[in-house]
């Protein structure tokens, strides 16, 4: 699915936790469940027992949801028993990630921003970071791909940028370990800003007077502060401040009454179908790698990691798709060749579970999916 391995990996890519619905503590065992990959199939990032502490915390982790939406409309279903404690030791915790030292500041924070809207630093002056990552549509252009400077596309889905700083790698493929190196990166390649390399960018910065007393503003201490350094920093300031919150947040954090009785049957689904074997994590994906095609052919010409690594074991291998705000950031995987949900579901399903999925099945993860939406804070 969506959201950016940049699967967009929006993958209800499956394999390392067998994940089943229950009234008991422990899990119970699904004998309807695939069997694990081999290990050389599994690319999952290191356990990570707590949560690590964000280099900038937002004020929209800290926002108020409200509880799920009842329909009085719709006959009442029966009390849906999901497993809370697996949900928690499943769902509980951010993906281990690279230590940044990146403190924030609010200078360095305006700075990024400043730098993210900048058209300018471009090849041809006509795309910046937001042309594409538009923070108002959840960070996303909902396009399958992007044009970027000159108006030639990527041939890769547009991941949001909401939350991005929270995976364990950046980009589809996983080439960037943090959303500095990823923000750098992306600016010099042909297919984004186009720029032709850090002597450009610095150059093309220069050429702006409010751009270099901003960099001046974040990084006092530097004798020529406008540098490719700390354009990265002041963009991985800004891009951590990007954080959502949603009711399955809530619901994670104690309060039993933030998912609906429908969402809960489509997160005890979600784990008795395996979708929980790569979904993990507080942003369900963005915590490994994973094979697309698993148990049967996907159709991608398109190898992922391969491209970077050039080795045969990582053929077809792509970033599992963290799935805050799914729902919003249509269309899906790393191509963008499916345009709703309930495809995306369906086709993860059998290609990474060789699984054929009941209507009500799909539609029972939609539902929960959709609780995984949490407003994006206003943008001053």
């Amino acid at each position: 699915m969506k959201p950016g391995f940049s699967i967009p990996c929006s993958a209800l890519a499956l394999l390392f936790l067998q994940a089943c619905g229950g009234e008991a503590a422990a899990a119970p065992s699904n004998p309807t469940a695939a069997p694990p990959a081999p290990e050389s199939q599994a690319r999952p990032s290191p356990a990570a027992p707590a949560a690590p502490e964000r280099t900038a915390p937002s004020p929209a982790a800290e926002t108020a949801t409200p509880d799920a939406p009842q329909n009085p409309a719709k006959k009442p279903m029966a009390p849906v028993r999901v497993n809370y404690d697996l949900a928690k030791i499943l769902f509980g915790n951010e993906p281990a990630t690279p230590a940044v030292d990146n403190p924030s500041t609010p200078e360095k924070v305006a700075l990024g921003k400043a730098l993210f809207h900048e058209k300018g630093l471009s090849k041809d002056g006509s795309v910046s970071c937001a042309s594409c990552h538009d923070l108002a549509n959840y960070g996303q252009d909902g396009k399958a791909t992007s044009p970027g400077a000159g108006g030639a596309h990527g041939e890769r889905n547009t991941p949001t940028v909401w939350n991005a700083f929270r995976q364990y790698k950046q980009f589809w493929d996983a080439r960037a370990d943090t959303i500095e190196d990823q923000a750098l990166a992306h600016v010099m390649e042909p297919e984004a800003n186009g720029i032709a390399d850090e002597a450009e960018l610095v150059k093309k910065i220069k050429e702006k007077a409010d751009l270099v007393t901003g960099f001046q503003k974040a990084f006092p201490g530097d004798a020529d502060a406008v540098s490719a350094k700390n354009f990265k920093l002041a963009m991985g300031a800004f891009e951590r401040t990007l954080v959502t919150k949603s009711r399955f947040d809530n619901y994670l954090d104690g309060d039993q009454k933030a998912l609906s009785n429908e969402e809960k049957l489509g997160l005890k689904t979600f784990m008795d179908v395996g979708c929980t074997q790569c979904h993990m994590s507080r942003l369900v994906g963005g915590n490994m790698l994973q094979k697309l095609g698993l148990l049967k052919p996907h159709g991608t010409k398109d190898t992922g990691r391969e491209r970077v690594t050039k080795s045969d074991a990582d053929k077809f291998f792509f970033k599992v798709s963290p799935l805050l705000n799914v729902e919003k950031t249509a269309p899906y995987q790393h191509d963008g060749k499916l345009a709703t949900l309930e495809e995306a579901i369906t086709n993860m399903a059998s290609v990474q579970l060789d699984k054929t999925l009941k209507p009500e099945e799909t539609a029972a993860i939609v539902a929960f999916l959709k609780a995984l939406t949490g407003p994006p804070p206003e943008q001053k």
